[in-house]
């Protein structure tokens, strides 16, 4: 059975006619517009384009956004307000007119799957995603099923708490595992060990023409692969932090596997081992259990497509 899976990023609307081992064809990407009616309409002319080529039964979409348990409705989307508690699904649907059934996931979950069924995580049972890039997203798979919650809602491991009183996140709390934990702590950590050492910085420094306001992500990883030791060191605390979300989640979960995937994951090792590491140092009773596998993503840019398409295939 071939479904259509639609990845509705921030900057960009990706989609594809999948089939039931992961593989894409028709292949469409087109910049992603500012308005909700826009957006409909690319999905919609996707829909169109990818028909021709084959027998679509349902249409998976990846939705940057919480997703009601109906998972048909956008119930809040930061980036773009129109959203809120929209009807996704009816509106698409109502656009298409050929009676082809969509189901709206979350944009993590959807990666999660991806991952799960065809990429990291395929030979596991019970795995956690974690996407790490500007923020923190996370996808938990139970026994074989992808964790939804009672509200849809599962799976904002962003949003857990780490530190009481901590710094300010986005989403109104603080303290976040996302504050610690990703590319924008990322880039804290290492504009905090410049100031520290700033005759060790030289590679950081220059590449931001030692301004704070234009050190990304990307200028770290340069300069630890250059043997920089703030930058270094920033990867080191990042992996600390994350390797503390890993053994908060297998204390409550108990993965076989965690799937760490996203922009700032792509530095493999230098990001895993200092995580794998602060695991096994923070993990309950470490010495008498055993330890989760962690593993780089291996779908990419894809996972987002083919697990839609393939959570619309099995609904």
């Amino acid at each position: 059975m071939e479904t259509l899976g639609i990845d509705i990023g921030g900057t960009k609307i990706a989609g594809g006619i999948c089939d039931e081992e992961g593989n894409i064809r028709c292949l469409q990407r087109v910049p992603t517009p500012e308005d909700a009616a826009d957006i409909n309409a690319v999905v919609a002319d996707i829909y169109q384009q990818c028909k021709k080529e084959g027998d679509i039964k349902a249409i998976g979409i990846s939705a940057a956004g919480n997703v009601a348990s109906d998972r048909r409705t956008v119930s809040f989307a930061a980036n773009l307000p129109a959203w809120n508690q929209y009807p996704l699904a009816d509106a698409i649907e109502d656009l298409i007119g050929d009676g082809v059934k969509v189901v709206v996931e979350n944009d993590a979950n959807a990666a999660g799957w991806g991952e799960y069924r065809f990429g990291a995580g395929r030979d596991s049972r019970d795995m956690i995603m974690i996407t790490v890039g500007t923020g923190v997203g996370g996808a938990i798979i139970v026994d074989g099923h992808l964790a939804r919650g009672g509200f849809g809602m599962a799976g904002e491991i962003g949003h857990m708490v780490m530190v009481p009183d901590g710094e300010a996140c986005g989403c109104g709390l603080f303290g976040c595992a996302e504050q610690y934990a990703s590319g924008s702590a990322l880039e804290r950590f290492a504009w905090s060990a410049v100031r520290r050492r700033p005759n060790q910085s030289q590679h950081l420094l220059e590449a931001c023409e030692y301004d704070r306001g234009k050190l990304i992500g990307p200028m770290v990883r340069d300069a630890a692969q250059q043997g920089d030791p703030t930058a270094t060191e920033a990867f080191e605390r990042l992996g600390d932090w994350l390797g503390r979300l890993m053994a908060n989640l297998s204390a409550v979960l108990d993965p076989d596997t965690f799937v760490i995937g996203g922009g700032v994951a792509e530095v493999g090792s230098m990001l895993l081992d200092p995580a794998s590491t602060a695991f096994n140092r923070y993990l309950q009773a470490s010495m008498y259990r055993q330890h989760a596998n962690i593993l780089e993503a291996k779908a990419g840019g894809k996972a987002g497509i083919i697990g839609a398409a393939d959570l619309a295939r099995v609904d």
